[in-house]
């Protein structure tokens, strides 16, 4: 759910533009992506669904802010 700002969501090979109080679903295992096109800061709000809710499954295919993996 996008709080405020303007997101660019790639899920897969579908790009969505988000803005305020817009939201989009992303299946398990569709591998994707959250940019902020937009001058203003991006907020948003992530919501897990599901039988597990833990962060040490996220594999970064990529990462232009060399995070550390939470796995």
């Amino acid at each position: 759910m996008v709080v405020k700002g303007e997101a660019e969501v790639t899920a897969g090979e579908v790009v969505t533009r988000l803005t305020a109080n817009q939201s989009t679903y992303i299946a398990a295992g569709v591998v994707h992506r959250l940019g902020n096109p937009g001058l203003e800061a991006l907020e948003i709000i992530e919501v897990q669904t599901g039988g597990y809710l833990g962060e040490d499954d996220i594999e970064r295919l990529e990462d232009d802010f060399n995070r550390v993996d939470p796995g």
